[in-house]
Formats: C-alpha cells, sequence, structure tokens
C-alpha cells in the first residue's frame, strides 16, 4: 500500500493483515516479497494497534462520570452480568 492511499477501515487492515501472514505461513515466497510483505504487515498491525488504542481512549471519556473520573467499576459489572449471564435466578 503507497503512503497516499486512502487508509482502510479497521477490519479491512485485519483482514489485509490475516492475508499476509496467510502467505507468510506458506512459506512458498521468494525473500524480497516476504519481507515486502513482512513490512505490509507491520504497518498494517501498527494501524490496526492506533485504531484500538482511539477506540479504547474514547471509550474511557464516554465512561466517566459527571466529575470527570473513569467509571471503571460500572463497566466491570455490566461485563461481568453479561459473562455469567444475569444473576437475578
Amino acid at each position: 500500500m503507497k503512503e497516499d492511499e486512502k487508509p482502510k477501515s479497521f477490519e479491512a487492515s485485519l483482514e489485509a493483515l490475516e492475508q499476509i501472514v496467510h502467505q507468510l505461513e506458506n512459506g512458498d515466497l521468494p525473500l524480497e516479497k516476504s519481507l515486502e510483505l513482512f513490512e505490509d504487515g507491520i504497518r498494517l498491525s501498527r494501524q490496526c494497534q492506533e485504531r484500538l488504542n482511539q477506540a479504547e481512549r474514547r471509550i474511557e471519556i464516554l465512561l466517566r462520570d459527571n466529575q470527570g473520573r473513569p467509571a471503571v467499576n460500572a463497566f466491570e459489572e455490566a461485563r461481568s452480568i453479561s459473562d455469567n449471564g444475569p444473576t437475578d435466578s
């Protein structure tokens, strides 16, 4: 992918990364092609990680209470309820 191309969505980047990993795992590529794919994979991996970091920061902002403090406890409670099912049995 060229530097001047429009960035892909997270899902498209992840799919492209999975394809690169699959091609590299096959092991039947010339060295130069393998290096090119590896470089593309590293770039895509960094893009995906940055997008995940941005999403995490957005979620942290959305979960703050009235005073701007993180409301992590409420999120943990919601997650444990969804993991274990409702507790009103």
